[in-house]
């Protein structure tokens, strides 16, 4: 009879021993995360998925690029990705995601003449929005992201800090949270000043955690978009992307550009924050510096490139 209950105790404890390494696992997976941030993506995902590992971005129009894992922010192509760029309208990707976390779609926006007064003489792009008009929060962020509004940047920052250099404190704080390290933002729009300056990589960095929002990504992949009636467009209004509108079509090897945010000023030539989905797997791409000269997209031209690049080095991994 001891001997029975000897066996039976002996074979719990080592139905026990499977269970304790899962645990165990799982709190080391679970620690790595917390001490690693988005490193462990990476290496999960490479588990069950190898990304491509190396892609060539030299040789483009654009003179700064940076390709990253979407998950995880791992580096798979750079040329001067570090170097101080001029972001211009990348920066309303901040503008957008500050915008949706700090207001509820519901919430409605009025539209301050004084905004329209500062804009006055800038050559910046605008959605079509009027004075005293009241826009739902949803319909403010497609304007900024799809047309690039800046009357829908400034309409969000008067609404949520007051005034627009409130608005570019709270634009520098989450860039710190972010880890965009070479990053110092003066307003919402990306208008040129000598002190509103990004790079490459901290424009990737901030497309990957803007991505997480649901409402964001569903913004920035669309091609148009038709708002609701105001009380001043009782039909609504359209807008349209600006990188769509250069792209006919989104399709690369092995893949699909799936949306992206344009910018364009003289300092800061065409740049480009995109992300795409090639081999079940996403990618962004953030190219700065491309020429206007020639009134081509190089900017769209490198996208493409870059992506076909990834497409075909995938291809041949397998």
């Amino acid at each position: 009879m001891r001997r029975k209950n000897g066996r039976r105790r002996r074979s719990e404890k080592n139905k026990t021993i499977p269970a304790f390494i899962a645990v165990t696992f799982l709190l080391i997976v679970a620690v790595c995360a917390v001490i690693q941030g988005d490193a462990i993506l990476d290496f999960l995902e490479d588990f069950t998925k190898p990304a491509v590992k190396d892609v060539d971005v030299s040789g483009l129009n654009s003179p700064n690029a940076v390709l990253i894992s979407a998950k995880g922010g791992r580096v798979i192509g750079e040329e001067n990705a570090k170097e101080r760029i001029y972001p211009a309208s990348l920066t309303k990707m901040m503008t957008a995601i500050l915008t949706l976390e700090k207001r509820k779609l519901s919430d409605e926006i009025t539209f301050p003449t004084e905004i329209f007064d500062l804009l006055v003489g800038s050559d910046a792009s605008q959605a079509g929005y009027q004075p005293g008009e009241i826009v739902p929060v949803k319909d403010v962020v497609y304007g900024i992201l799809l047309p690039s509004g800046a009357d829908c940047c400034l309409a969000a920052a008067f609404d949520i800090a007051g005034s627009e250099e409130a608005f570019a404190e709270l634009m520098n704080k989450k860039a710190q949270r972010i880890g965009m390290k070479d990053t110092h933002f003066v307003n919402s729009t990306g208008l040129h000043d000598e002190e509103h300056y990004s790079t490459a990589y901290d424009m990737a960095l901030l497309l990957k955690y803007c991505l997480k929002n649901k409402t964001f990504r569903e913004v920035i992949t669309a091609h148009h978009y038709s708002t609701g009636a105001t009380n001043l467009h009782p039909d609504g209004i359209t807008v349209y992307s600006t990188m769509w509108k250069s792209l006919s079509s989104g399709e690369v090897t092995g893949g699909q550009i799936m949306g992206g945010k344009t910018g364009f000023t003289n300092a800061a030539g065409h740049c480009l924050a995109s992300f795409a989905e090639i081999d079940d797997r996403e990618y962004i791409l953030v190219t700065a510096g491309a020429s206007g000269e020639s009134g081509e997209p190089l900017h769209i031209y490198d996208a493409v490139t870059v992506y076909n690049r990834v497409g075909e080095a995938a291809a041949e991994r397998t």
